[in-house]
């Protein structure tokens, strides 16, 4: 079944932890054994090849820099131009990988379509299909820089990451959107860029809920009725953004799928993080919603973790072959798995570009 990953952090992979990846799975790994600047090196679940193999043609990619102030717990860039930098250097690695046939880069409704058809033929080597989107808004200095990011192909923007942001409050911060954030949101609006909800902490989501009008989805969330951490939405959120005719992607980071996970100590087997756990959460959203429109799959795979944080029958991205099944013996049928597993979030583009 093809699939649509609504988030992948393919460049921060190709440039911070210098992988190739139009090579194999198994070839990064054997490039990183050995290699212990990271804890998740040797450890990689996604690859161009991998993504092939798993027909996951399309998939939100990420350019994401954080600003931090001095003294701040939490690593990233110490000036905003810093992090415009690293987003400009993360987008050229995207186009050099156009260049090179392994990607094409999607941003309105016709790319789209020709993409979609493109991956139902029998082209041997279909290149994979991304649509950028920015994780955090710190790079844009200002807002003449979301107008040069949406110019370049930018159609989707979380207003924070982890932490107290320019713009917003992130996971693990409490604070609103204030004056600059309000103006983001405007400007988001105005482009038509698509708001993604993901990380923002419980006072910003509301406040950003009161003032914006826009499309808005959550790119990789999961429930914190399973989860109990300001990190995932609650019920009440997720209504929310139900009620906006929303899409939410069920996230694959361990952390995130079972309770009193301890990041560097805990494994996924003895946790027994499996896929399963991410069935869980797309049927508590379907319930919540009545139907299975506003569900999808956005891993966070390689997210700065790799098999160590990743359910444990997960090997490479191209596992994700197996949700449908498991769908299924849940009682879905074929149309509804085909909404999880891809046409949500394209329906929700097709309505928005249109």
């Amino acid at each position: 079944m093809f699939i649509f990953d609504a988030h992948l952090d393919l460049a921060m992979n190709a440039l911070e932890w210098n992988r190739d990846l139009r090579l194999s799975v198994p070839e990064i790994r054997e490039r990183e054994q050995g290699m212990n600047d990271k804890p998740d090196r040797g450890k990689n679940t996604v690859s161009l090849p991998a993504m092939r193999k798993g027909n996951i043609g399309l998939c939100m990619a990420t350019q994401i820099a954080r600003f931090v102030k001095k003294g701040s717990p939490i690593p990233g860039w110490n000036s905003q131009h810093q992090a415009w930098a690293q987003t400009q250097g993360q987008l050229a690695w995207y186009k050099t990988m156009e260049e090179a046939g392994e990607m094409v880069q999607i941003r309105d409704l016709e790319g789209l379509e020709h993409h979609l058809q493109l991956w139902k033929s029998d082209e041997p080597k279909k290149p994979v299909g991304y649509i950028l989107s920015l994780e955090g808004a710190d790079s844009i200095v200002d807002l003449s820089y979301l107008e040069k990011s949406y110019e370049s192909g930018l159609r989707a923007i979380g207003p924070a990451h982890y932490g107290p942001g320019i713009y917003a409050h992130g996971t693990d911060s409490v604070g609103g959107i204030g004056r600059k954030g309000r103006e983001l949101l405007k400007k988001v609006e105005e482009l038509n860029l698509i708001l993604d909800a993901t990380h923002l902490c419980d006072k910003s989501f509301w406040e950003t809920m009161k003032v914006y009008n826009g499309p808005v989805w959550a790119s990789h969330n999961n429930c914190r009725k399973l989860v109990d951490h300001n990190r995932q939405f609650s019920d009440e959120q997720i209504k929310e953004l139900i009620g906006r005719d929303a899409v939410i992607g069920v996230a694959l980071d361990a952390w995130m799928m079972v309770p009193n996970w301890v990041r560097g100590k805990s494994t996924p087997k003895e946790m027994n993080v499996t896929m399963e756990i991410a069935i869980d959460n797309i049927d508590h959203i379907c319930q919540l919603a009545g139907d299975c429109d506003h569900v999808g799959i956005g891993t966070d795979l390689d997210g700065a973790f790799g098999k160590e944080q990743s359910p444990w029958d997960l090997d490479t991205i191209a596992d994700l072959q197996k949700i449908p099944s498991m769908l299924s013996k849940r009682g879905y049928n074929s149309s509804d798995i085909e909404k999880i597993m891809h046409q949500n979030f394209i329906n929700f583009l097709k309505r928005v570009w249109r």
